[in-house]
């Protein structure tokens, strides 16, 4: 495991828009942060005009000129939008043809008709972990909150029971896997290679899910023990289809990027020759464009005309796919634009100045910032996306294996104790019918356990990796 030195920092080639002192820098990303906080928070202002003006506000701070802030921070934001929007943009599209056709309905009943008693709770965690590789956490939810509430009813569970396991499953894959957003950016912004965190994030997210999920449950379930609300089980989609895919197909389908992933990560190591043909080969079809957009045209055929859609039907699918997402984009790419401010503001030196006496592990300093912007802003993207822009320096003298987990220990951090001023938080409440007292007892302990039971795992492996 790598400390913190100063042969890590072989500075950023960017010459800093300012000339402020440590002491000055640091008092402007306090206040760029608290501004953002604050905006968020008090004023309830969206996370990409929050993000935009505590950029300026940092710059402002640090006594950087204001046009050498605007140029950092479009940059910034340019960079992260060309990086990840298109990528973020085709797993909408591959979200939407799931849950409209029917396929995320496939798996849930399949795997369901052969669960029953002890092991629904680990079905639940099975279903939650697949659908929820394509699938942003609070569209994973809509999809899989009535599913819970009909296992929990028909079946007499506990619906802590069923509903943890399920929730522990969306937000591991929301906080460690690509293509989720937070990961994305964050391997974009440490240059990661996106292969290698996807395997070494699937190591994590395993035993990660496994302590989360079924086995917190148990004592999830005695702290809470409601009944699932009638009132809040809607109607599935698929329930006005004629057809809908196979479950075979749609598995396929959906794991189909990840493999693609995979196998490019596994040929670059065990190859590792850039001119061998196979790991030419690999290096396009495992690429995270070409990966998820074979992984939409196959949906578009395996899931969308399986489920009988016409030509128009899959056209307006991916029409209404993409509008949701405009958000997310934007505040991805302010969140991009912040993380440049920070770095040509010069605050990877400074924070190597502050801790170079301190040993601490990158890893967990990593995890540390996360967590401390995540319990102010309640946001996992943005706290992922601003201490992956405040810790970039420091992966430079980092291996391939360390940057890679250097992006889940910020992932980690960024689900830790989803609390009040989480929009999370509040989902999960109304949809359980629970108060707020019963969401932080469950909802937020199973957040706090992923969060740290994450690390744990992350900081293992990073002593034999």
């Amino acid at each position: 495991m790598t400390s913190l030195s100063v042969e890590m920092l072989a500075a950023d080639a960017v010459e800093p828009i300012t000339s402020a002192g440590n002491a000055q820098l640091g008092i402007a990303v306090l206040a760029g942060i608290a501004v953002i906080v604050l905006l968020i928070t008090k004023f309830k202002l969206h996370a990409f005009l929050a993000l935009t003006i505590g950029s300026l506000a940092l710059g402002a701070f640090a006594g950087a000129p204001l046009a050498a802030t605007i140029d950092s921070f479009t940059a910034g934001l340019g960079k992260t939008v060309a990086g990840v929007g298109v990528l973020i943009a085709l797993g909408a599209i591959l979200g939407k043809l799931l849950a409209d056709s029917g396929g995320a309905d496939q798996i849930v009943d399949t795997i369901l008709a052969k669960a029953s008693g002890r092991a629904m709770p680990w079905a639940m965690v099975l279903i939650a972990s697949v659908i929820g590789l394509p699938l942003f956490f609070e569209v994973g939810i809509v999809l899989l909150i009535p599913v819970v509430l009909l296992v929990a009813k028909r079946g007499n569970y506990s619906l802590m029971r069923i509903g943890v396991p399920a929730l522990a499953g969306l937000s591991v894959m929301h906080g460690l896997i690509p293509p989720h957003p937070g990961p994305l950016v964050a391997i974009d912004a440490l240059g990661a290679n996106l292969g290698v965190t996807l395997a070494l994030g699937v190591l994590v997210a395993i035993p990660t899910v496994i302590i989360a999920g079924p086995l917190f449950s148990r004592y999830a379930a005695r702290w809470v023990d409601i009944p699932a609300p009638e009132k809040m089980i809607p109607v599935r989609p698929s329930e006005d289809l004629e057809r809908r895919p196979g479950f075979v197909a749609t598995v396929s389908t959906v794991l189909l990027p990840v493999v693609l992933m995979l196998i490019k990560a596994l040929v670059d190591i065990v190859v590792d020759n850039p001119d061998n043909g196979l790991q030419k080969v690999t290096d396009v079809i495992g690429s995270p464009l070409i990966a998820l957009l074979a992984a939409v045209l196959v949906g578009l055929f395996t899931l969308g005309r399986a489920a009988g859609f016409t030509k128009q039907r899959l056209s307006s699918t991916v029409e209404k796919s993409l509008a949701p997402i405009a958000g997310v984009l934007m505040i991805v790419g302010a969140g991009g634009g912040f993380k440049q401010t920070l770095i040509d503001a010069g605050v990877g030196q400074m924070i190597l100045d502050f801790s170079k006496d301190w040993s601490i592990p990158a890893l967990l300093l990593g995890w540390l910032i996360a967590v401390a912007i995540r319990l102010a802003t309640g946001s996992a993207t943005v706290a992922t996306i601003s201490a992956a822009g405040l810790v970039a320096p420091l992966a430079e003298g980092m291996g391939t294996s360390e940057t890679a987990l250097l992006v889940l220990a910020i992932g980690a951090g960024s689900l830790f104790f989803s609390h009040v001023n989480d929009a999370g938080f509040w989902l999960v409440k109304e949809y359980f019918g629970m108060n707020v007292g019963q969401t932080i007892k469950t909802w937020s302990v199973m957040e706090t356990i992923i969060s740290v039971v994450g690390i744990v795992f992350v900081l293992l492996l990073s002593l034999v990796l």
